[in-house]
């Protein structure tokens, strides 16, 4: 057999031997972790506007334009959805808020004024921080809150609560604050109205982030009353 015929024969072998590469194109690591970001972004988006329980998962799907087995892919249920939110997008934006009290551990006008700043910042930052915050955690039966609360318990409320319990007893702070209320007044001050920007924008809005933040500052520092001089 000559040289010619040899390489044929082996290449021929070879061919044989190599399996068939299925139809369609290869799935890359990139293009499904882009995937799994739009449906997480879709998933946040409608949360914010409609409600965790009030938006279906083919609703999801069809916002990041993925058919609904798709979604299925990546996410099996909701529950697996909104633990994946809390982890990856919810609970970074939360845990900066808590680390506040350990940077400003003997200030608490400054705590709290940070915390009231940075609740700004990250609803101007992320869209949907105000309106989903506003519906599905301060709500007492908002499902993100009752899904945080199994997954991580109250271990962040306590640290904070702890803080402005420390701070009254060591005289400075207004011993008279009830905390829980001190916080719903932050989130009136900064969630609540970054939350209507939100859903003005398309006709303007009145206020913007950088006048809420001096506003929200003045008022903590200085109150209601008139300057002193």
């Amino acid at each position: 057999m000559t040289d010619r015929k040899i390489s044929e024969t082996t290449g021929s072998a070879q061919k044989d031997q190599t399996p068939a590469r299925r139809p369609g194109r290869p799935r890359s690591v990139k293009k499904g972790a882009d995937k799994r970001e739009l449906l997480l972004d879709a998933a946040l988006k409608l949360f914010a506007q409609y409600g965790i329980a009030e938006t279906p998962l083919s609703q999801i799907a069809k916002e990041a334009g993925v058919t609904t087995a798709m979604l299925h892919y990546y996410f099996n249920t909701r529950e697996q959805l909104l633990d994946v939110m809390i982890d990856e997008r919810f609970q970074p934006v939360r845990a900066g808020f808590t680390d506040i009290f350990e940077t400003h551990a003997d200030d608490p006008l400054m705590a709290i004024t940070h915390m009231a700043q940075c609740m700004i910042d990250a609803a101007e930052k992320y869209p949907w921080v105000a309106p989903l915050w506003v519906r599905e955690v301060i709500s007492e039966s908002g499902m993100l809150k009752k899904r945080m609360e199994e997954r991580n318990g109250d271990k962040n409320r306590k640290v904070v609560h702890e803080s402005i319990a420390r701070w009254q007893a060591e005289g400075r702070l207004n011993p008279d604050l009830n905390p829980a209320l001190l916080f719903i007044s932050l989130f009136g001050l900064t969630l609540f109205p970054m939350a209507s920007m939100k859903m003005r924008k398309e006709g303007g809005s009145l206020i913007s982030p950088d006048m809420l933040r001096k506003h929200v500052s003045l008022l903590l520092f200085s109150g209601l009353g008139p300057e002193k001089r």
